[in-house]
This record gives structure tokens, C-alpha cells and sequence, in this order.
């Protein structure tokens, strides 16, 4: 009978869309920082709504969970393992798990837990098997070779059980024990694939990796790297796997995975597969940075004015954050500090506004003369390149184009620019029409 409620209705199926309750939630996520979560977009899409961000203090979660008129929370850390503890009824998952990062209240009640978190990878580690490595599925890419996991808080649960699901030999890696971040590579060097099941990495403490490329690299039998933070969209263990050729993904299609079988519980119907793809696209294409970079006087600022009023989104003008952030132009500091002294400090300036999400980010024209920029844009941002004619780029107020000269400057960068980019745009002649073709181009 105990497993038959809980496959039963969640409390308030079939009634038309709800107003927050008396605590303002009706959907939410609970946990303890959340300024970093993408949830309220993803169930916006999938219509369990009002969801809210829900942030408590562990004394504060038992009175929530089971005295709170919610009708559906997703639990995110440190309280997966509280909320499991505080149900009434396991779906087999929460109960294989030992946690839960969804919790229903039915029509009885009772409190329902489960845990999507299991399904959601499970369906990530298919798809990148069948996408990145050319397998059938994720048994055969995976079955009898070894799979290493990243920490052993609640996600990690669900990432070896799916794991282990797909016929690997998984291994746990802590920071205390036999198997632990310093002898990973000495006693694991034909592991297949690497999970990051911690939260090493994540907005804002990005792009650190809890592994050390040179770790990465000793793994002479390294064929993947998962990592299930999402934001930024490449977090550094993926940026790591990427400088080494070895295919990589981070955890946003686990999220939106998840919380499509989430949804499903809350609102008692199914979430359609073809509705759960468009909206890890949608998201991906709303939340990457557009970042402009290009020639002094290439007209990053002007075309990045007119990008960020057309997509309704934030500009950051990268020459007048630093501004703000040392008290000084650049100019001014080239001319007093030295090059060398000014690019140090605009890398710090770009690494406040590049791990950011969402932004039109209009870059120094030497942004590229800096090996450790290109990580910071890359994590999440799409780059730009405007291609502008050099014969149509002014020097003026630009000590370094006036000292070194146009071409000199062109020939040291030009072929930086092409690298880094995802997009060369030969500029249109006007900033309305390179943020016309940027915004087309990108499908924005």
C-alpha cells in the first residue's frame, strides 16, 4: 500500500494555476545559497509555476518541509539527505539513493520523496555516450571499463548509481580515504570517464576544477569528462578536458533532465521530450554571454550597445569596468603603469564580468594577448570577432595603436582573434547592422 500512495496524485492535481501560498511558495527550490540557480527559468518553461527560490538555514528546514503548504520542492545541497529523512513515503530511487532532491506533498498529506537527480544524469551520461563517443548507448561505451566520481555528497549518489547502471566500475573520489585527489591519477590511469559531482567549479568560484589538468592528463585511458555543474555552461574541469581533446559536458541537460521528471511529479502529467530539448536550448542560447572582441576602434562598444538593447540584456563595457574597478582608464594606465602592469589588472576585471550569465561584454582590443582570457570567456560566453577594415580603424585616444601602429598590432592579433572565435563577423558598416547580424547569426 506504502508504494502504491507513492506513485499516487500529488495534492491539487487538475486544478488551474495556483497562487502563492501563505509562504509565498506553491513550486520551489530549497536550499541554503541559490542566487546561482537557472530552476525558475526551466519550470517557467515547463509550467510548474509559481516556483520559488526558497533559501533556509538547516534549523529552519524541518519546520519548512513538514509545516509549509508547498505542493512541490526540488532539494538542492546541503539538504538532500534532510529531505529524504523527513518524508513519509521513498519512491525506489530516493530509497536506493538514501536521498531526495524532489518532494511532493499528496492529496493526503503525506510527503512524498524522490530523486530525479538519478533519471536526469542517467539520461545526460546516454545521450554524451551516443553523441561525444560513438557508442550504441551507454552500456556498451561503458560496461567493465572504469568510471571515476568526484565527491561523495548527494549528487555523487546519483551519478554512480546510473554509473554503475550502465555496467562501469566506479570509483569514489574524496578527500580523505584510499582513493583521494592526489593519488587519482597514480591509481586510476585507465579510467574511461571522469564525473565532477562536486561544487568545485561553480558560479561565481569559476572556472577552478577540483582536478589538475596535469591529473587529467596522466589518465592515459580518458575518454570523457562530465561535470554536473551547470553554470558556468564550461566549467574548468571541461575547459581542462577541452585543451586536452578529450570531449566533455557539462550539467545542464542533467538539469533540465531532471527537472522535466520534477515537473511531472508536481503537476501529474508528462513532460514531452521534444519539450525538455527546446528548453535546454533556449536556456544555453539565453544565459551564454555574447562577448565582443576585435581590433581597437573595430567598434565593439558601439555594436555591443546596440546587441544588448536589441536582446534586452546587461552591456559591460570592459574599458570602463576597469575603470571602475582601479580608478583609473586604461589609457592612463598604459601610459603611467606599463602594458604589462595593465593587462594583469584588466584579467582581473574580466574575470568579475566573464563568469557572469547573460551579458552583451564588449572586450579591450589586447583581451587576446592573455593565454588565461580565453578561459574566462569561454566558460560562458559566446565570442565575437568583428572584422572591420584596417584602413576604417581610428588610434586616437589609444596609446598603443598610436605607439606600435595599426598593421604592427594587426599582424600580432589577427590570428588570435580567429582562434578564439566562435563567430567572425565582417562588419556591416553600421553598429546597428553588425548587432543585426550577430543576433541573426546566433539565432538570439
Amino acid at each position: 500500500m506504502a508504494e502504491q500512495r507513492a506513485e499516487g496524485t500529488p495534492a491539487g492535481e487538475g486544478r488551474g494555476r495556483e497562487r502563492p501560498t501563505e509562504d509565498g511558495v506553491v513550486f520551489g527550490l530549497l536550499g541554503r545559497t541559490l542566487a546561482h540557480s537557472w530552476s525558475p527559468q526551466i519550470h517557467a518553461a515547463l509550467g510548474s509555476v509559481p516556483y520559488a527560490l526558497v533559501e533556509r538555514e538547516p534549523e529552519e528546514v524541518e519546520g519548512f518541509i513538514r509545516h509549509g503548504s508547498w505542493r512541490g520542492l526540488n532539494v538542492t545541497i546541503p539538504y538532500k539527505r534532510r529531505a529524504f529523512e523527513l518524508a513519509d513515503e521513498h519512491t525506489p530511487a530516493a530509497r536506493r539513493l538514501g536521498v531526495a532532491n524532489t518532494l511532493v506533498r499528496l492529496a493526503d498529506g503525506r510527503i512524498l520523496a524522490d530523486n530525479t537527480d538519478l533519471t536526469g544524469f542517467a539520461w545526460m551520461l546516454e545521450r554524451f555516450c551516443v553523441r561525444e563517443l560513438s557508442a550504441q548507448d551507454a552500456r556498451s561505451a561503458l560496461e567493465g571499463r572504469e568510471a571515476l566520481v568526484l565527491g561523495s555528497g548527494g549528487a555523487s549518489h546519483a551519478v554512480v548509481a546510473a554509473l554503475e547502471d550502465a555496467g562501469a566500475h566506479v570509483s569514489v573520489i574524496s578527500r580523505s580515504g584510499d582513493d583521494t585527489y592526489e593519488t587519482l591519477a597514480e591509481r586510476h590511469p585507465d579510467a574511461a570517464l571522469v564525473c565532477n559531482a562536486t561544487p568545485v567549479g561553480m558560479f561565481p568560484g569559476c572556472p577552478a576544477s577540483p582536478v589538475p589538468e596535469g591529473d587529467l592528463a596522466r589518465l592515459r585511458g580518458l575518454a570523457g569528462v562530465l561535470d554536473v555543474v551547470y553554470n558556468p555552461t564550461r566549467t574548468g574541469i571541461c575547459l581542462a578536458a577541452e585543451r586536452l581533446g578529450v570531449p566533455s559536458e557539462s550539467g545542464l541537460a542533467m538539469l533540465v533532465s531532471q527537472a522535466c521528471r520534477s515537473s511531472e511529479r508536481f503537476l501529474g502529467r508528462e513532460v514531452d521530450d521534444a519539450l525538455a530539448a527546446a528548453v535546454e536550448r533556449d536556456l544555453r542560447a539565453q544565459t551564454l554571454n555574447v562577448a565582443l572582441i576585435g581590433m581597437p576602434g573595430s567598434g565593439k562598444t558601439t555594436c555591443g550597445k546596440r546587441l544588448a538593447r536589441l536582446l534586452k540584456r546587461p552591456f559591460v563595457d570592459l574599458d570602463d569596468a576597469f575603470g571602475l574597478d582601479h580608478g583609473i582608464s586604461p589609457a592612463a594606465c598604459i601610459t603611467e603603469r606599463g602594458e604589462a602592469a595593465f593587462r594583469a589588472l584588466e584579467t582581473e576585471t574580466l574575470s568579475r564580468y566573464a563568469s557572469r550569465s547573460s551579458l552583451v561584454i564588449a572586450c579591450g582590443g589586447g583581451v587576446v594577448t592573455r593565454e588565461e582570457n580565453y578561459a574566462l570567456l569561454r566558460q560562458n560566453s559566446t565570442i565575437v570577432a568583428l572584422d572591420r577594415p584596417l584602413e576604417q580603424l581610428s588610434s586616437r585616444g589609444r596609446p598603443l595603436s598610436t605607439s606600435r601602429g595599426v598593421e604592427r598590432l594587426a599582424r600580432e592579433r589577427m590570428g588570435l582573434y580567429r582562434s578564439w572565435a566562435n563567430l567572425v563577423l565582417a562588419c556591416t558598416g553600421s553598429a546597428a547592422g553588425d548587432a543585426e547580424a550577430i543576433r541573426d547569426a546566433l539565432g538570439l
